[in-house]
């Protein structure tokens, strides 16, 4: 399977499993009709780190997070440009949809943009823009300000 496909494109669920049923298969039998189960699947489909090949959707989906990722810490590519002007023109890339008749590439790293939005935190720094009210782990500093605001009301 190359790798431009699996960074462009969402594969199908079905193609996936399909892969992976020809990789056991290989893994298992070596080509010929009987084989030795040396490992079982689960094993061989641990993360690449663990020793295993890697599941291929999580693979699937993690590769076009990265390039969610590209499109929103480098917005001043030309990449990212046509996609804002395109897709998410007055909001930010985090809360933008589908739009209207979105291509399938956009639909691909809009299903693995909530990989993003759920490790994402942002780090204050100045506090120009940040979105208190609607931005990931905003809510603590809304608490802490709940907190320090009781704290002035009460003495």
């Amino acid at each position: 399977m190359p790798m431009y496909a699996m960074q462009v494109f969402l594969l199908p669920a079905d193609l996936c499993a399909e892969i992976e049923r020809i990789m056991n298969k290989f893994w298992w039998t070596g080509g010929s009709e009987k084989g030795i189960h040396w490992r079982g699947w689960g094993d061989l489909c641990k993360p690449k780190a663990k020793g295993g090949f890697r599941r291929l959707r999580e693979f699937n989906v993690a590769m076009l997070a990265k390039q969610a990722w590209r499109l929103f810490t480098e917005p001043n590519t030309l990449v990212a440009r046509v996609y804002q002007a395109k897709y998410y023109q007055k909001r930010s890339f985090l809360e933008s949809g589908l739009g209207s008749n979105p291509s399938f590439i956009w639909r691909s790293i809009c299903e693995a943009k909530g990989v993003i939005s759920e490790g994402y935190r942002w780090s204050v720094g100045n506090g120009q823009s940040i979105k208190v009210w609607t931005d990931p782990g905003s809510l603590t500093l809304i608490r802490g300000f709940i907190r320090l605001c009781g704290k002035g009301l009460r003495s």
